[in-house]
């Protein structure tokens, strides 16, 4: 199936029988695909969820297929939550067919019309999945997951509810953060490079003067020596001081790349890890969503020349919770 923005397989009210039943006094069993989506599913439903994550936060969402050892999980969940199958293009398959049986929810076309969402520079039809780069945009998830846990448990709605507001509030607040500390990155430095291009969004949003990858959306497809050297050029015009490899995409093109660059006289830096298609460990700042932005944030800002605005207020409980500090 190729990537595209595809309807929401919603069962969330059709009366489809689940796999396996569920007390109405029994935490909502949900599986989202990936960690990005599950933090928002966690923090919506609380008490009210048991939430996991299909896909291991250093597993690649583009690439990733279902195996024989995740079909009891997704028999046993009551509601399933994917992004997009222009991420999970391998299990577009899995999904669909278990939205037969389980209330299934693709968020992004839940969320969000067509015309907010941006376009595969490589496949003008399709669009690019990776909305979680900008906080905003991302929030704008929380109330859809919280329509969806108070159909599956309407005892828990103005719960959900609720909590889905104080997220939003959350991300707003993060949002501003990162815009200002994107502004202390001096002119001519605010340039991303990247080893896939996963980060449109967040230089849409906070204001990166360009931004250029070796691959594109999608990392089903291999970099070729000519993507390399286009990426070269670029880092070597524009003398960009660091760029950046991902957790969830093989060094080796970033590292080629940066040789070139070298061999031309350019002393370009590593500049840092980010994450892009997954999140840090779990347990840690970095498994959680505000804390995957965060330490992107923290890591473009002191590569590329910035200094970091103080912490906002609205995220002091959560930065003491993870004893992270400004």
């Amino acid at each position: 199936m190729s990537p595209r923005l595809a309807a929401p397989l919603i069962a969330l009210s059709l009366g489809l029988a689940s796999p396996a039943a569920a007390s109405a006094d029994a935490p909502l069993r949900v599986l989202a695909t990936v960690g990005v989506l599950a933090d928002v599913a966690a923090a919506v439903g609380g008490p009210c969820t048991e939430v996991e994550s299909l896909i291991a936060a250093d597993v690649d969402p583009h690439e990733y297929s279902a195996r024989p050892s995740d079909i009891g999980r997704l028999e046993s969940a009551e509601l399933i939550l994917y992004v997009d199958f222009a991420l999970e293009e391998q299990l577009a398959s899995a999904l669909e067919r278990f939205a037969e049986r389980v209330p299934t929810l693709g968020v992004l076309a839940a969320a969000f019309d067509r015309a907010d969402l941006l376009s595969d520079p490589d496949s003008p039809n399709a669009i690019d999945p990776h909305v979680w780069m900008d906080a905003r945009k991302w929030s704008r998830l929380a109330p859809v997951i919280a329509e969806a846990v108070a159909d599956a448990r309407p005892a828990c709605a103005a719960d959900a509810r609720a909590n889905a507001d104080t997220f939003v509030a959350q991300l707003d607040a993060l949002h501003g953060w990162v815009a200002d500390a994107i502004a202390t990155i001096p002119e001519g430095r605010r340039l991303l490079v990247t080893a896939h291009d996963a980060f449109e969004y967040f230089s849409a949003a906070y204001g990166i003067e360009a931004s250029e990858a070796i691959e594109g959306l999608s990392t089903t497809t291999e970099a070729s020596i000519a993507d390399i050297r286009a990426v070269a050029d670029f880092v070597t015009e524009r003398q960009v001081p660091a760029v950046f490899v991902e957790t969830t995409v093989n060094p080796r093109t970033i590292e080629a790349m940066v040789q070139e660059v070298r061999a031309r006289g350019h002393d370009v830096a590593i500049g840092g890890t980010l994450y892009s298609d997954g999140m840090g460990a779990a347990g840690t700042a970095e498994g959680t969503y505000i804390g995957m932005l965060r330490a992107n944030t923290v890591t473009i800002v002191n590569a590329l020349g910035g200094t970091l605005p103080s912490w906002p207020e609205a995220l002091v409980d959560w930065a003491e919770a993870w004893s992270v500090s400004d």
